[in-house]
């Protein structure tokens, strides 16, 4: 991963990473974006509207870990000034970053003096990291004539601040009227700046962009809608250019350890849950994706251009904000379809509040949700009935027919098999894309979008289909419950990789008897995979909560750090995965799997719109587990048994892609394999046509007994499976054969321009 002017106290491959935002003083509750993307510059330019509200702590200032200490180096005052008629939007040439971050435009007048932490001025800390800001302005709400009527009884009337006050009663809107609550965010985001007013200033260090109003001392006097000017940094790690498997520019955000803070000056910390809406701008042949509620259609923009607008009325994190820009073929349909959107009625002159999505029926009235008020569908009895929600494929053109052939037919099964087991699904509907082929995951998985790698395509469909029911569980576990400490990453890891099984043995319509002898199987490849792992990490990467007691704990302003965040090792470790699995299968062997799974079921109900730590999900199965105080685990005998039988001779017609990776794993561990062997095991299993996981095995075989005649299909590997070949160039280098050690260098000088940053990073420390 790159950082930009990196803080000299902060080393990238040690270090945690900060979290600067003051969320206790002040939160985000609602982000507009209009942002346009810039293919030749390789930017991406606009602006972002924040409506705020005062937080849970009321002080001057955010924790001092939080506020720079250092000289001002970028610090604009702006114009009071604002041609309401301009796009929101700067044109290309007239959005010039600075040679240095010492001199930034802001409106008409610049200067530059001290910043430090002396300021009795409030100070407004965001997560914002390689961007270029150019200005930050206070926006007069006060000029919506249709915020103003909402007002009619003064209840929410305050002579001092009226801007403030109009934005609290927008962002205090029931969720019935969320259309018109959106339709008024926009309608604000569009305001002129507050007219002969001081204006904001701003600085921008490492990790943060902190703002402050000169003379306003507490966050309840501090403006409450915000508009930054910004564009990104081709140094930003949030979003990646590169090119797809056709050669053609595309940008995504690939899962960074930096998370937003690149894309868009945000509040990170997970307790920040907003909404958001947001205008995207690309040139006319490329299609915008994003992890919008809506499927958008897009409008025409200015020349060249097309505008693609998408929202979300759940409220969650930053770091769930996804958005992918390519020239992507939709699977399963003839010709693109670029139809203008339908837009709703009209809103009535005189808003009222019975403006719903839904109407709700007495049933749907009976069930009562613990989370803050936003339009869920857990409250709605035709949602909890719908068991495949409207899906869509996207792919670069080489790899559409795969994709139509493959991924498009198993979505419905896989919605299918999660909706049986987990109940209503909390997105309305989902977009799976295949990513270009530097991703360094497998899948990742966001609200109603999944990026899933090209290397789940090859072989027989069991990869593709467990990882698609894998991310699919993630919108339960990870999205509608998410930890509320990022350090446990097992909340939602662990419980994906244990539903990823019970959907996959659901698809496949196994019995009773192979459904179980499945799981176990896969249970012995993944303690082996945990065994090796605990043996060849740091140990201190390998513990689930190293926050210990601390953990969930921020400072009196809200900042924290995420531990070993910036680690580059960090994001190729399963062990959150696999132990977090593991504890389940234990639990789940105590009290039964269909007993555990209806716990499940009433778990995600009690808990979905909400944030948790490890001790609710573990306090609730302890309750679980009490009611079978005798039960006993077999887990070792299970798997002595399937490991013998897996790999029996007489079944080679029959082996699944599971049985085959432990037969390879388990030769592995032979010290001599003759030739004519790995030849007869070639061509006895057609290795090369297997899935990505078998070949892997197959590469490693061919590696240790350096079986030349093999080395393609380990180039071939390396470069089209960049999601799963990291260590395997380490292999080729601690085999010190000059024949293998330059098949690593040339495969990394090969894909090096599109790989993944931490990939890259990992790799040359291990070739070097």
């Amino acid at each position: 991963m790159i950082f930009h002017n990196r803080d000299l106290d902060l080393d990238p491959n040690k270090d945690d990473l900060p979290l600067r935002a003051n969320t206790n003083h002040m939160l985000v509750r609602h982000y507009v974006l209009d942002l346009t993307v810039h293919f030749q510059r390789k930017v991406i330019g606009g602006s972002i509207v924040l409506f705020l509200e005062p937080g849970v702590v009321s002080s001057k200032q955010g924790e001092a870990g939080s506020i720079s200490n250092t000289p001002v180096q970028n610090l604009s005052q702006v114009s009071s000034k604002h041609d309401v008629s301009s796009p929101i939007t700067p044109e290309p040439n007239k959005v010039r970053p600075p040679e240095e971050p010492s001199h930034l435009c802001g409106g008409n007048d610049v200067s530059s003096v001290l910043w430090g932490d002396e300021s009795e001025d409030f100070t407004l800390v965001l997560d914002c990291c390689d961007l270029t800001v150019s200005k930050v302005e206070e926006l007069d709400v006060t000029t919506v004539d249709d915020l103003k009527k909402l007002d009619v009884d003064q209840q929410h009337a305050n002579t001092d601040h009226p801007s403030s006050s109009l934005v609290q009663r927008v962002v205090s809107m029931p969720s019935v009227c969320w259309r018109l609550q959106h339709e008024l965010y926009v309608q604000c985001s569009r305001s002129p700046t507050v007219h002969n007013a001081q204006p904001l200033r701003f600085h921008t260090d490492q990790w943060s962009l902190q703002i402050r109003k000169e003379g306003v001392c507490a966050p309840h006097d501090f403006p409450r809608a915000v508009r930054i000017c910004y564009e990104t940094k081709l140094t930003g790690g949030s979003v990646r250019w590169t090119k797809d498997q056709d050669g053609r520019c595309c940008v995504y955000t690939m899962g960074s350890p930096i998370n937003n803070r690149a894309l868009f000056p945000c509040q990170e910390p997970p307790v920040a849950m907003s909404t958001w809406q947001a205008r995207v701008r690309a040139p006319c042949d490329y299609t915008v994706l994003m992890s919008g509620k809506n499927q958008a259609f897009p409008k025409p923009a200015e020349t060249g251009f097309l505008q693609w607008e998408y929202y979300v009325t759940m409220p969650m994190p930053a770091s769930t904000f996804t958005i992918a820009v390519g020239q992507w073929l939709e699977a399963g349909v003839k010709h693109p379809n670029f139809e203008v959107e339908k837009t709703d009625k009209p809103y009535d002159k005189e808003p009222s509040p019975i403006i719903t999505l839904f109407s709700l029926d007495n049933d749907d009235q009976q069930y009562v949700c613990s989370h803050m008020d936003y339009p869920c569908r857990f409250m709605v009895s035709a949602a909890r009935a719908q068991a495949v929600i409207p899906h869509r494929v996207f792919a670069p053109p080489c790899h559409l027919q795969k994709a139509n052939d493959m991924v498009l037919p198993l979505l419905p099964l896989c919605l299918t098999a999660a909706h049986s087991v987990l109940g209503v699904h909390p997105f309305s509907r989902l977009d799976v894309l295949i990513v270009p082929s530097g991703f360094s995951s497998l899948g990742m998985a966001s609200p109603h979008i999944v990026f899933l790698s090209q290397s789940v395509l090859t072989g027989e469909r069991n990869l593709c289909g467990a990882r698609l029911c894998h991310e699919i569980a993630h919108s339960w576990f990870g999205l509608a419950i998410g930890a509320r400490d990022w350090t446990e990453e097992w909340i939602s890891e662990g419980f994906a990789t244990y539903l990823e099984d019970v959907f996959w043995s659901h698809v496949q319509k196994l019995g009773c008897r192979e459904a179980e002898e499945q799981r176990w199987l896969k249970a012995l490849l993944r303690w082996r995979r945990l065994s090796d792992e605990l043996q060849n990490s740091e140990e201190e990467l390998q513990v689930l909560r190293p926050n210990k007691e601390n953990t969930g704990e921020v400072s009196e302003s809200g900042a924290s750090v995420v531990k070993h965040a910036l680690n580059p090792e960090k994001p190729f470790m399963q062990v959150h995965y696999l132990k977090g699995y593991f504890l389940l299968k234990f639990l789940a062997d105590q009290v039964g799997e269909e007993k555990f799974l209806d716990f499940f079921k009433v778990f995600v109900g009690k808990f979905h719109g909400q944030l948790i730590l490890s001790q609710v999900s573990l306090s609730c199965t302890r309750a679980l587990c009490s009611f079978s105080p005798n039960a006993k685990v077999a887990f070792g005998r299970h798997l002595r048994i399937l490991a013998s039988v897996s790999i029996s001779p007489s079944f080679h017609q029959l082996l699944s892609p599971e049985q085959l990776v432990l037969l390879l794993e388990f030769l592995l561990e032979e010290p001599m394999l003759s030739l004519s062997t790995l030849r007869l095991l070639e061509t006895t299993y057609n290795l090369q046509a297997q899935d990505a996981e078998v070949k892997h095995r197959w590469c490693e075989l061919a590696v240790k007994h350096k079986h030349t005649a093999a080395y393609r299909d380990v180039e071939q590997f390396l470069i089209h499976d960049q999601a799963m070949g990291v260590y395997l160039y380490g292999e080729l280098m601690v085999q010190e054969d000059a024949r293998q050690q330059a098949l690593a260098r040339r495969c990394l000088s090969i894909i090096k321009d599109d790989m993944d940053q931490s990939a890259c990073s990992v790799v040359e420390e291990m070739i070097l």
